[in-house]
């Protein structure tokens, strides 16, 4: 057996045993480098480097944003604005959940944060109005996945920093996929209402109501437009966008709605420590990354893939099986900084635009949002609810499918998705 196969195998036990997921590839990586006669210094080297890029600051501060943003007041005024916006329709509910998920995404960064804002307030609702508690989940569930593609997003920010690709690229190559999927997840919640008659009652739409729920969230409207704004009117870079954004968070949590304090400050501030200390996974993973490249493992993957079909579309669509298989079991972060390495050179071999590879990542890592067993929206939702993820899972099947034609969208009309960052900086090619 080869030492590539031993490392791979070692791995895959330790993860399968439920060893965490960066000592299973750190322990791996080790047993790599004691094979090939490599000091571990490597390790320790790589521990001190992965946490350097100053870009890496973002995704801590975006959090903390987030969360200010979350409990100072501004998610409850967005699904307001949502629920103005709808109407009186059948499944109404469940549509203002996902409008409310698109727009909080564009504040928070994070899937999992995004379902945890917007479902805690419209989850309860949905099942005083009689929405099974399987359907309020899955579509907080689902709606929620959109904070890792509409910008700003966190895992955007990983990819850029692993391929070497323009942020500010991705953040707008993000934004007409974000809201195509949105479009299809309201289709999707909207039949899955009305075969099962939820909804349908309420205050129908009216312009007074929504203008009056746009006066009252305005200051929450104004957050994306104040941060993607300065990043591409050149005011401002992503990172220190991410730090405007804390301040602008606190002045209006503290100043405006007054609905922050001091407990909620310092609970913010502890969600982003715990969020934060994900990025330990960046050690291990990137030092694994290094030996795929000594093992030239890009390059075999390029040789097999390549001799079955060399049909870039058809490419797209094996690597999103193999992501949607591997989001199953494991980490997105991971997930994103294992891979890319991997299947980059692939694609871009192909002819595919690293930025569109990057939204297909991250497309396929909201869908391991929604598949257990790891399924993080999945268990923010269940736990919401108060019943069993398996349960969240079934229900989430149809909102599965909405994601799997965003995906076609990517691969089969790239344009449409490189139009904005092709329009604003120009082709990288």
């Amino acid at each position: 057996m080869s030492d590539i196969a031993v490392v791979l195998l070692v791995f895959v036990v330790l993860t399968a045993i439920g060893v965490p997921l960066f000592a299973a590839v750190g322990l791996a990586t080790a047993l790599a480098l004691f094979l090939i006669d490599i000091p571990f210094t490597l390790l320790s080297q790589t521990a001190f480097t992965s946490l350097q890029p100053f870009p890496l600051l973002t995704i801590p501060l975006f959090v903390l944003a987030g969360r200010l943003m979350e409990v100072g007041g501004m998610a409850n005024r967005l699904i307001e604005v949502a629920r103005s916006l709808v109407g009186n329709y059948r499944g109404s509910l469940g549509l203002v959940t996902v409008v409310a998920c698109m727009l909080f995404a564009a504040l928070s960064g994070s899937g999992p944060a995004t379902t945890a804002a917007i479902g805690s307030v419209t989850i309860p609702a949905m099942r005083e109005e009689g929405y099974s508690a399987r359907f309020a989940a899955a579509v907080a569930a689902s709606g929620g996945a959109l904070g890792s593609v509409i910008p700003p997003s966190n895992l955007l920010i990983i990819y850029g920093l692993v391929s070497e690709t323009s942020i500010p690229r991705l953040f707008l190559a993000g934004i007409v996929p974000g809201l195509f999927v949105t479009v299809v997840l309201i289709l999707v919640a909207y039949f899955v209402a009305r075969r099962k008659g939820f909804g349908g009652g309420g205050a129908p739409f009216n312009w007074r109501a929504f203008r009056t729920a746009m006066w009252e969230g305005k200051w929450a409207l104004g957050a994306p437009l104040l941060i993607l704004g300065g990043i591409y009117g050149g005011i401002f870079t992503p990172t220190e966008a991410a730090g405007v954004a804390v301040f602008y968070a606190l002045g209006v949590g503290l100043f405006l709605y007054r609905e922050l304090n001091l407990a909620k400050i310092h609970e913010a501030l502890r969600f982003t420590a715990l969020i934060s200390g994900l990025l330990i996974l960046l050690t291990p993973t990137l030092a694994f990354g290094q030996l795929t490249a000594y093992y030239d493992v890009p390059t075999e993957m390029e040789r097999l893939i390549t001799s079955i079909t060399d049909n870039p579309i058809i490419v797209m669509m094996l690597i999103g099986v193999f992501y949607i298989f591997v989001g199953t079991f494991m980490e997105s972060l991971a997930q994103i900084i294992l891979f890319t390495a991997v299947f980059l050179p692939v694609v871009v071999a192909l002819g595919v635009d690293p930025v569109l590879f990057g939204i297909f990542t991250v497309m396929t890592c909201e869908i391991g949002f929604l598949t257990p067993p790891l399924g993080a929206n999945l268990n923010i939702a269940a736990r919401i609810t108060g019943i069993s993820i398996e349960d969240v899972s079934l229900g989430a099947i149809p909102f599965i499918f909405a994601y799997i034609v965003g995906l076609m969208f990517l691969i089969l009309w790239p344009e449409a998705t490189l139009s904005l960052p092709n329009w604003l900086y120009g082709v990288s090619r």
